[in-house]
């Protein structure tokens, strides 16, 4: 098996990355950074994302694993004092994993027309500097409603826990093919109403935003964010690719979070 670390630059992530190194060398395993069956990612939720999209290119190949070393995580299954029992798992693996669904964005530029096309683990937003941004929403290509507001959040699954939950989104559990749009302080009065709710599509409908301002907005996937330019519009789908988790740990959404959120103990 071929295994690469991804780790961030805290000292406690390059410390664990360092052990976990040696200690993968001792048991027989090929580290390979470039064509590698296991993504080690060892940090937080924040460093497993930018594991993904470093190798989000070949993502329907590898499998991801995250080591924790700092707050609690919904992508990390091990802590940093578990790394003789992750070794254990992977020489015991057998190839089983647990998939989630991916955002895909097409955003198409009203300056040149030209498309771009990314990849979002968690969420994609777009939002419109100094002013309200006025975009209409189409559901399957059938006008939904036209927003005011600050933006607008479309998440997956797996990124309903975050910047979704905090703009008013609903928890979503991973194993569902879905995505959801979060309003991001819509102007709702006797003028101008939307439906003032996170809307949940079903896996084989698209999302698309047409802002009505020829002016520059912020478009955000994931970490990534892009330089202010006239959007004519976006369109989000469920991706034709998912994300793989090796199965060793990767389960009791739930309990995380209750532990995450609510404040339970974690057993």
């Amino acid at each position: 098996m071929k295994v690469t670390i991804f780790a961030n630059e805290s000292e406690k992530s390059t410390a664990v990355a360092s052990e976990l190194h040696t200690k993968l060398l001792a048991a027989g395993f090929e580290i390979d950074d470039a064509h590698p069956d296991i993504v080690l990612s060892v940090g937080g939720d924040g460093t497993l994302l930018s594991a993904f999209h470093h190798y989000s290119h070949m993502v329907d190949q590898v499998r991801f694993v995250g080591v924790h070393t700092g707050h609690l995580g919904f992508y990390t299954d091990w802590r940093d004092y578990e790394i003789d029992q992750l070794i254990t798992g992977l020489l015991e693996d057998n190839g089983q994993s647990v998939t989630y669904p991916l955002l895909a964005v097409d955003i198409t530029y009203a300056d040149n027309q030209m498309a771009d096309h990314y990849l979002a683990l968690n969420e994609s937003t777009l939002k419109k500097l100094g002013s309200t941004m006025v975009a209409d929403v189409y559901i399957q290509d059938e006008l939904f409603e036209r927003f005011r507001g600050d933006g607008l959040c479309v998440s997956t699954p797996t990124g309903s826990t975050a910047y979704n939950k905090s703009v008013g989104g609903a928890v979503i559990h991973p194993r569902l093919d879905a995505l959801q749009m979060a309003e991001i302080a819509s102007i709702n009065n006797r003028v101008f109403r939307t439906l003032g709710s996170p809307v949940i599509v079903a896996p084989y409908e698209t999302i698309t935003i047409r802002p009505q301002q020829k002016s520059h907005f912020v478009f955000t996937a994931d970490q990534l964010d892009t330089q202010p330019r006239p959007i004519e519009e976006i369109r989000y789908s469920i991706a034709n690719r998912r994300i793989a988790f090796a199965q060793h740990r990767h389960n009791r959404f739930w309990k995380r979070v209750g532990t995450s959120f609510i404040g339970l103990d974690e057993q």
